[in-house]
Protein backbone atom coordinates (compact mmCIF):
# COMPACT_ATOMS: atom_id res chain seq x y z
CA UNK A 1 0.00 0.00 0.00
CA UNK A 2 0.84 3.23 -0.90
CA UNK A 3 -0.24 7.03 0.07
CA UNK A 4 -0.61 9.12 -2.99
CA UNK A 5 1.36 12.24 -2.13
CA UNK A 6 1.78 15.22 -4.89
CA UNK A 7 4.11 17.93 -3.18
CA UNK A 8 2.41 20.65 -6.24
CA UNK A 9 -0.76 19.54 -4.77
CA UNK A 10 -0.95 19.02 -0.88
CA UNK A 11 -3.07 22.27 -0.19
CA UNK A 12 -5.63 20.96 -2.70
CA UNK A 13 -5.75 17.60 -1.07
CA UNK A 14 -5.92 18.54 2.21
CA UNK A 15 -8.58 21.05 1.51
CA UNK A 16 -10.52 17.88 -0.34
CA UNK A 17 -10.51 15.17 2.35
CA UNK A 18 -11.21 18.00 4.76
CA UNK A 19 -14.54 17.96 3.29
CA UNK A 20 -14.89 14.40 3.51
CA UNK A 21 -15.41 13.25 7.54
CA UNK A 22 -17.37 11.42 9.54
CA UNK A 23 -19.69 11.16 11.85
CA UNK A 24 -17.31 11.48 14.79
CA UNK A 25 -15.68 14.37 12.38
CA UNK A 26 -12.48 12.24 11.35
CA UNK A 27 -11.70 12.32 7.40
CA UNK A 28 -12.81 9.51 5.75
CA UNK A 29 -10.02 8.38 3.45
CA UNK A 30 -10.27 8.72 -0.22
CA UNK A 31 -9.15 5.84 -2.19
CA UNK A 32 -7.56 5.31 -5.72
CA UNK A 33 -6.85 2.31 -7.96
CA UNK A 34 -4.78 2.52 -11.14
CA UNK A 35 -4.46 -0.04 -13.69
CA UNK A 36 -1.89 0.39 -16.60
CA UNK A 37 -2.51 -2.22 -19.16
CA UNK A 38 -1.11 -2.81 -22.38
CA UNK A 39 -4.17 -0.90 -24.06
CA UNK A 40 -5.90 0.90 -21.36
CA UNK A 41 -5.04 3.35 -18.47
CA UNK A 42 -7.88 3.23 -16.12
CA UNK A 43 -8.38 5.17 -12.32
CA UNK A 44 -11.25 4.21 -10.14
CA UNK A 45 -11.70 6.80 -6.90
CA UNK A 46 -13.58 5.84 -3.96
CA UNK A 47 -14.89 6.54 -0.46
CA UNK A 48 -16.02 3.68 1.67
CA UNK A 49 -19.61 2.66 2.53
CA UNK A 50 -21.73 -0.06 4.23
CA UNK A 51 -21.64 -2.40 1.12
CA UNK A 52 -18.09 -2.09 -0.01
CA UNK A 53 -16.85 1.73 -1.25
CA UNK A 54 -18.62 4.49 -3.25
CA UNK A 55 -17.36 5.73 -6.27
CA UNK A 56 -17.13 9.27 -6.40
CA UNK A 57 -14.42 9.71 -9.99
CA UNK A 58 -13.29 7.52 -12.75
CA UNK A 59 -10.96 7.85 -15.81
CA UNK A 60 -10.46 5.19 -18.88
CA UNK A 61 -8.32 6.17 -21.90
CA UNK A 62 -7.28 3.79 -24.56
CA UNK A 63 -3.64 4.24 -24.52
CA UNK A 64 -2.33 1.22 -26.44
CA UNK A 65 1.06 1.58 -24.58
CA UNK A 66 2.04 -1.89 -25.72
CA UNK A 67 1.49 -0.79 -29.17
CA UNK A 68 4.54 -1.26 -31.61
CA UNK A 69 7.32 -2.39 -29.18
CA UNK A 70 10.62 -2.83 -31.07
CA UNK A 71 12.08 -5.77 -31.93
CA UNK A 72 14.40 -5.52 -28.53
CA UNK A 73 11.08 -5.02 -26.88
CA UNK A 74 10.91 -1.46 -26.12
CA UNK A 75 8.15 0.28 -25.50
CA UNK A 76 7.42 2.75 -28.34
CA UNK A 77 8.25 6.57 -27.90
CA UNK A 78 5.05 7.70 -29.11
CA UNK A 79 2.88 4.62 -27.09
CA UNK A 80 5.05 6.58 -23.94
CA UNK A 81 4.10 9.85 -24.71
CA UNK A 82 0.10 8.70 -24.90
CA UNK A 83 0.07 6.92 -21.98
CA UNK A 84 1.72 9.69 -19.47
CA UNK A 85 -0.58 12.24 -21.06
CA UNK A 86 -3.24 10.12 -19.57
CA UNK A 87 -1.35 9.42 -16.33
CA UNK A 88 -0.78 13.26 -15.78
CA UNK A 89 -4.58 13.47 -16.21
CA UNK A 90 -5.29 10.25 -13.31
CA UNK A 91 -2.17 12.56 -11.27
CA UNK A 92 -4.75 15.96 -11.44
CA UNK A 93 -7.95 13.81 -10.72
CA UNK A 94 -6.11 12.31 -7.26
CA UNK A 95 -5.04 15.24 -6.32
CA UNK A 96 -8.43 17.30 -7.05
CA UNK A 97 -9.96 14.02 -5.09
CA UNK A 98 -7.83 14.35 -1.97
CA UNK A 99 -6.54 10.68 -2.31
CA UNK A 100 -4.64 9.44 0.95
CA UNK A 101 -4.30 6.02 0.09
CA UNK A 102 -3.84 4.75 -3.52
CA UNK A 103 -2.51 1.85 -5.31
CA UNK A 104 -1.30 2.15 -8.82
CA UNK A 105 -0.03 -1.01 -10.55
CA UNK A 106 0.92 -2.37 -14.49
CA UNK A 107 0.62 -4.94 -16.07
CA UNK A 108 2.02 -7.07 -19.56
CA UNK A 109 3.40 -4.47 -21.31
CA UNK A 110 5.48 -3.00 -18.52
CA UNK A 111 6.21 -7.27 -17.40
CA UNK A 112 7.60 -7.60 -20.83
CA UNK A 113 9.16 -4.49 -21.80
CA UNK A 114 12.97 -4.13 -21.72
CA UNK A 115 12.64 -0.39 -20.86
CA UNK A 116 9.98 -1.11 -18.42
CA UNK A 117 11.93 0.52 -15.56
CA UNK A 118 12.85 3.32 -17.41
CA UNK A 119 9.32 3.93 -18.38
CA UNK A 120 8.14 3.58 -14.11
CA UNK A 121 11.19 6.09 -13.85
CA UNK A 122 10.00 8.96 -16.22
CA UNK A 123 6.02 8.26 -15.24
CA UNK A 124 7.74 8.91 -11.64
CA UNK A 125 8.93 12.24 -12.58
CA UNK A 126 6.87 13.38 -14.86
CA UNK A 127 3.77 12.79 -13.11
CA UNK A 128 4.46 11.81 -9.24
CA UNK A 129 2.74 8.60 -9.74
CA UNK A 130 5.25 5.56 -8.81
CA UNK A 131 3.78 2.74 -10.83
CA UNK A 132 4.44 -1.10 -9.35
CA UNK A 133 4.78 -3.98 -12.18
CA UNK A 134 2.86 -6.63 -10.60
CA UNK A 135 2.79 -10.47 -11.31
CA UNK A 136 0.78 -12.02 -13.65
CA UNK A 137 -0.58 -14.35 -10.61
CA UNK A 138 -1.33 -10.81 -8.13
CA UNK A 139 -2.91 -9.48 -11.45
CA UNK A 140 -5.30 -12.90 -11.67
CA UNK A 141 -5.58 -12.80 -7.97
CA UNK A 142 -6.95 -8.64 -7.85
CA UNK A 143 -9.24 -9.14 -10.65
CA UNK A 144 -10.99 -12.89 -8.97
CA UNK A 145 -11.57 -10.03 -5.75
CA UNK A 146 -13.07 -7.43 -7.55
CA UNK A 147 -15.69 -9.67 -9.71
CA UNK A 148 -15.89 -12.53 -7.17
CA UNK A 149 -19.28 -11.40 -6.17
CA UNK A 150 -20.90 -11.79 -9.56
CA UNK A 151 -20.59 -15.80 -9.27
CA UNK A 152 -22.89 -17.87 -7.79
CA UNK A 153 -22.87 -20.34 -5.05
CA UNK A 154 -24.58 -23.57 -6.11
CA UNK A 155 -21.97 -24.21 -8.89
CA UNK A 156 -19.40 -25.96 -7.30
CA UNK A 157 -16.86 -24.84 -10.12
CA UNK A 158 -15.89 -21.78 -12.38
CA UNK A 159 -13.60 -20.50 -14.47
CA UNK A 160 -12.90 -16.69 -14.98
CA UNK A 161 -11.13 -14.86 -17.95
CA UNK A 162 -9.71 -11.61 -18.20
CA UNK A 163 -8.69 -10.55 -22.13
CA UNK A 164 -6.34 -8.11 -21.79
CA UNK A 165 -4.30 -6.57 -24.30
CA UNK A 166 -1.00 -8.13 -23.73
CA UNK A 167 -2.13 -11.54 -22.25
CA UNK A 168 -5.32 -13.14 -21.24
CA UNK A 169 -5.84 -14.85 -17.65
CA UNK A 170 -7.44 -17.25 -16.97
CA UNK A 171 -8.32 -18.73 -12.97
CA UNK A 172 -9.77 -22.18 -12.58
CA UNK A 173 -11.77 -22.29 -8.71
CA UNK A 174 -13.32 -23.90 -6.68
CA UNK A 175 -16.79 -22.17 -5.30
CA UNK A 176 -17.57 -22.95 -1.68
CA UNK A 177 -21.32 -22.44 0.13
CA UNK A 178 -22.18 -19.28 0.20
CA UNK A 179 -19.92 -18.13 -3.41
CA UNK A 180 -16.81 -17.64 -1.84
CA UNK A 181 -14.14 -18.32 -4.25
CA UNK A 182 -10.98 -20.63 -3.82
CA UNK A 183 -8.33 -20.73 -6.67
CA UNK A 184 -7.35 -23.85 -7.75
CA UNK A 185 -4.92 -22.67 -10.39
CA UNK A 186 -4.37 -19.87 -12.88
CA UNK A 187 -3.37 -19.32 -16.69
CA UNK A 188 -1.80 -16.68 -17.96
CA UNK A 189 -1.45 -16.49 -21.60
CA UNK A 190 1.00 -14.39 -23.72
CA UNK A 191 -2.12 -13.37 -26.31
CA UNK A 192 -4.11 -10.57 -25.93
CA UNK A 193 -6.06 -8.05 -28.34
CA UNK A 194 -2.94 -5.67 -29.59
CA UNK A 195 -0.89 -8.65 -29.62
CA UNK A 196 -3.84 -10.83 -31.80
CA UNK A 197 -4.40 -7.22 -34.39
CA UNK A 198 -1.15 -6.97 -35.27
CA UNK A 199 -0.15 -10.01 -36.05
CA UNK A 200 -3.21 -10.32 -38.61
CA UNK A 201 -5.17 -7.64 -38.92
CA UNK A 202 -7.06 -4.61 -37.61
CA UNK A 203 -9.74 -4.15 -40.50
CA UNK A 204 -11.64 -6.86 -42.02
CA UNK A 205 -10.61 -10.00 -40.76
CA UNK A 206 -10.75 -13.04 -43.56
CA UNK A 207 -12.36 -16.34 -42.35
CA UNK A 208 -9.18 -18.09 -42.24
CA UNK A 209 -7.69 -16.18 -40.22
CA UNK A 210 -10.24 -14.93 -37.83
CA UNK A 211 -10.39 -19.42 -37.78
CA UNK A 212 -6.38 -19.65 -37.44
CA UNK A 213 -6.65 -17.46 -33.72
CA UNK A 214 -9.60 -19.54 -32.31
CA UNK A 215 -7.29 -22.55 -33.62
CA UNK A 216 -4.26 -20.90 -31.46
CA UNK A 217 -6.37 -20.03 -28.08
CA UNK A 218 -8.02 -23.16 -27.73
CA UNK A 219 -4.41 -24.91 -28.57
CA UNK A 220 -2.97 -23.18 -26.13
CA UNK A 221 -5.44 -23.79 -23.66
CA UNK A 222 -5.46 -27.59 -24.19
CA UNK A 223 -2.56 -28.70 -21.54
CA UNK A 224 -4.22 -26.35 -18.51
CA UNK A 225 -8.00 -28.23 -19.29
CA UNK A 226 -5.79 -31.87 -18.94
CA UNK A 227 -4.34 -30.56 -16.10
CA UNK A 228 -7.32 -29.97 -13.91
CA UNK A 229 -9.70 -32.35 -15.98
CA UNK A 230 -12.03 -29.21 -16.78
CA UNK A 231 -13.36 -29.95 -19.70
CA UNK A 232 -15.61 -33.18 -17.45
CA UNK A 233 -16.49 -31.44 -15.13
CA UNK A 234 -18.33 -29.00 -17.64
CA UNK A 235 -20.03 -32.39 -19.22
CA UNK A 236 -21.01 -32.42 -15.54
CA UNK A 237 -22.25 -29.07 -15.49
CA UNK A 238 -20.68 -28.59 -12.65
CA UNK A 239 -18.89 -25.01 -14.22
CA UNK A 240 -20.14 -21.31 -14.39
CA UNK A 241 -18.27 -19.41 -16.38
CA UNK A 242 -17.70 -14.98 -15.76
CA UNK A 243 -15.73 -12.97 -18.27
CA UNK A 244 -14.18 -9.56 -16.77
CA UNK A 245 -13.14 -7.39 -19.96
CA UNK A 246 -13.49 -4.85 -22.78
CA UNK A 247 -14.26 -7.89 -25.33
CA UNK A 248 -16.73 -8.97 -22.97
CA UNK A 249 -18.86 -5.90 -21.82
CA UNK A 250 -19.06 -4.56 -25.60
CA UNK A 251 -20.68 -7.53 -26.69
CA UNK A 252 -23.14 -7.92 -24.18
CA UNK A 253 -23.55 -4.08 -25.34
CA UNK A 254 -24.16 -4.50 -28.96
CA UNK A 255 -26.57 -7.85 -27.68
CA UNK A 256 -28.48 -5.65 -25.33
CA UNK A 257 -28.48 -3.30 -28.50
CA UNK A 258 -28.04 0.13 -26.34
CA UNK A 259 -27.71 3.65 -27.76
CA UNK A 260 -24.53 4.17 -25.89
CA UNK A 261 -22.45 1.76 -23.13
CA UNK A 262 -24.43 1.81 -19.73
CA UNK A 263 -22.49 -0.26 -17.05
CA UNK A 264 -25.74 -0.66 -15.36
CA UNK A 265 -27.27 -2.97 -17.90
CA UNK A 266 -24.24 -4.77 -18.64
CA UNK A 267 -22.61 -5.37 -15.16
CA UNK A 268 -24.11 -8.84 -13.99
CA UNK A 269 -25.69 -9.58 -17.47
CA UNK A 270 -25.53 -12.60 -19.53
CA UNK A 271 -24.30 -14.06 -22.88
CA UNK A 272 -24.73 -17.33 -24.32
CA UNK A 273 -22.19 -18.80 -25.93
CA UNK A 274 -24.56 -18.94 -29.56
CA UNK A 275 -24.84 -14.84 -29.23
CA UNK A 276 -21.21 -14.92 -28.60
CA UNK A 277 -20.63 -16.99 -32.00
CA UNK A 278 -23.23 -14.70 -33.96
CA UNK A 279 -21.76 -11.67 -32.67
CA UNK A 280 -18.32 -12.42 -33.71
CA UNK A 281 -18.63 -13.72 -37.06
CA UNK A 282 -20.60 -10.46 -38.19
CA UNK A 283 -17.90 -8.77 -36.39
CA UNK A 284 -15.40 -9.99 -37.99
CA UNK A 285 -17.03 -9.55 -41.33
CA UNK A 286 -17.72 -6.09 -41.25
CA UNK A 287 -14.64 -3.49 -41.85
CA UNK A 288 -13.27 -0.94 -39.70
CA UNK A 289 -15.77 1.75 -40.43
CA UNK A 290 -18.72 -0.54 -39.89
CA UNK A 291 -17.49 -1.10 -36.72
CA UNK A 292 -16.64 2.31 -35.51
CA UNK A 293 -20.11 3.15 -36.42
CA UNK A 294 -21.46 0.70 -33.46
CA UNK A 295 -22.10 2.73 -30.26
CA UNK A 296 -20.46 0.43 -28.05
CA UNK A 297 -17.28 -0.08 -30.30
CA UNK A 298 -16.00 3.19 -31.94
CA UNK A 299 -13.16 4.08 -33.50
CA UNK A 300 -10.62 3.58 -30.70
CA UNK A 301 -11.86 -0.25 -30.36
CA UNK A 302 -12.81 -0.87 -33.76
CA UNK A 303 -9.43 -2.29 -34.78
CA UNK A 304 -8.91 -4.87 -31.76
CA UNK A 305 -12.49 -6.01 -31.02
CA UNK A 306 -12.43 -8.98 -33.31
CA UNK A 307 -9.46 -10.18 -32.38
CA UNK A 308 -11.01 -10.13 -28.48
CA UNK A 309 -14.00 -12.05 -29.82
CA UNK A 310 -11.40 -14.69 -31.63
CA UNK A 311 -10.02 -15.13 -28.17
CA UNK A 312 -13.45 -15.50 -26.38
CA UNK A 313 -14.54 -17.72 -28.97
CA UNK A 314 -11.96 -19.64 -28.33
CA UNK A 315 -12.27 -20.10 -24.47
CA UNK A 316 -15.74 -20.83 -25.37
CA UNK A 317 -15.42 -23.49 -28.09
CA UNK A 318 -12.83 -25.69 -26.19
CA UNK A 319 -15.18 -24.67 -22.62
CA UNK A 320 -18.37 -25.32 -23.75
CA UNK A 321 -20.12 -24.10 -20.81
CA UNK A 322 -22.93 -22.83 -22.52
CA UNK A 323 -23.35 -19.17 -21.42
CA UNK A 324 -21.34 -16.62 -19.78
CA UNK A 325 -21.94 -14.07 -16.55
CA UNK A 326 -20.23 -10.48 -17.37
CA UNK A 327 -18.68 -8.42 -15.63
CA UNK A 328 -17.72 -4.87 -15.61
CA UNK A 329 -15.64 -4.74 -12.90
CA UNK A 330 -12.56 -6.55 -11.76
CA UNK A 331 -9.00 -5.30 -11.17
CA UNK A 332 -9.28 -1.64 -10.11
CA UNK A 333 -12.39 -3.00 -7.70
CA UNK A 334 -10.30 -5.71 -6.21
CA UNK A 335 -6.86 -2.97 -6.08
CA UNK A 336 -9.37 -0.94 -4.01
CA UNK A 337 -10.73 -3.67 -1.74
CA UNK A 338 -7.37 -4.57 -0.92
CA UNK A 339 -6.43 -1.01 0.03
CA UNK A 340 -9.94 -0.84 2.34
CA UNK A 341 -9.22 -4.19 4.23
CA UNK A 342 -5.62 -3.25 5.34
CA UNK A 343 -6.90 0.47 6.22
CA UNK A 344 -9.36 -1.74 8.44
CA UNK A 345 -7.19 -3.90 10.15
CA UNK A 346 -4.31 -1.30 10.59
CA UNK A 347 -7.20 0.92 12.71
Amino acid sequence: MAAYTDPHASQTASAASARFKGAAGVPVPVYAALDLGTNNCRLLIARPARNGFRVVDAFSRIVRLGEGMSPDGCLAEDAIDRTLDALRVCAAKMARRGVTVARHVATEACRRAANGAEFLYRVHRETGIQLEIISADEEARLALSGCASLLHGDTPYALVLDIGGGSTELIWLAVEPGGRPKMIDYLSLPIGVVTFAEKYGRDRIGEESYSRMIETVMESLQSFDRQHGIGQEIACKKVQMLGTSGTVTTLAGILLDLPRYDRDRVDGSYLDFSDIAAISARLAGEDFAARSARPCIGRERADLVVAGAAILEGICRLWPVGRLRVADRGLREGILLGLMDRTAQEA
